[in-house]
């Protein structure tokens, strides 16, 4: 039970990665706090086993709510320390193409998967310091590199990679660890949003949600006097560091 004895906050833990982050802590012994705007789904997705064994807590938060998530993490701070934040919010549309997009989407997509990062690492920063806590976030190889995700989600993964690293920069004197993971394609709900959504032979190939929860548990597990600051992770047999093309033809924007 690498965990045990640690609190945990997960956000966007009603699917894909969040989730299987969520049930992969729970499982290593940490007290969990999922944060997603669908409880019901959090629950169903969570299992009985874990709910009733209070080792998951979900919370109804839409963590672009600022008053929200302070409130929030304020309770969650109330009951103890908090020990972990994994930020795996993230959305994306359709419409995502640069002559598509417009502000409103663009305000959407900003204010998910990169300004509830900003709001709940900095309503934890205290507890995290008292407890040296780790900061881990989900951003993507699109940050990187351009691909057909679009403008609006590459920009956020791009703002998330240097938020981590910024953060993580400040903090590791205060004792804080940050870690940034970027996945290529991961097979995930969010993968239905793309205007053409990959065949079923490239979402087999592609990583799983459980891959990325290893990863995040690999980062919050290491010794203290290790940081694994930034981890790219990308499925082996459609894709290459560096690139964010699958094998077989890909998708168009």
């Amino acid at each position: 039970m690498p965990l045990s004895g640690r609190t945990a906050i997960v956000t966007g833990a009603s699917s894909g990665i969040g989730l299987a982050t969520s049930r992969l802590f729970a499982r290593s012994g940490a007290r969990v706090h999922g944060l997603a705007r669908r409880r019901e789904v959090m629950e169903e997705g969570i299992g009985e086993e874990l709910l009733s064994s209070g080792a998951f807590a979900p919370h109804a938060v839409d963590v672009s709510d600022r008053e929200a998530v302070d409130a929030l993490v304020a309770e969650v701070a109330g009951q103890g320390s908090i020990d972990v934040i994994v930020c795996a919010a993230g959305v994306n549309l359709p419409q995502r193409s640069f002559e598509q997009l417009t502000p409103d989407a663009w305000d959407q997509l900003i204010a998910i998967n990169l300004s509830g990062a900003f709001y709940i690492v900095r309503a934890a920063l205290p507890a995290l310091r008292a407890s040296r806590g780790d900061v881990i976030t989900i951003a993507s190889v699109s940050g990187s590199w351009p691909d057909v995700s679009g403008p609006a989600y590459q920009a956020s993964k791009a703002g998330m990679i240097a938020f981590t690293r910024a953060v993580g920069f400040e903090e590791h004197q205060n004792g804080v660890r940050c870690c940034v993971v970027n996945p290529g394609i991961v097979d995930t709900p969010i993968l239905d949003n793309r205007p053409s959504p990959p065949p079923p032979e490239v979402r087999e190939a592609s990583l799983k949600p459980e891959d990325l929860a290893a990863a995040c548990l690999f980062a919050a597990t290491l010794p203290v006097r290790a940081t694994v600051s930034e981890l790219t992770m990308v499925p082996s047999a459609i894709q290459a560091l560096g690139k964010t093309n699958i094998a077989s033809p890909p998708p168009t924007a």
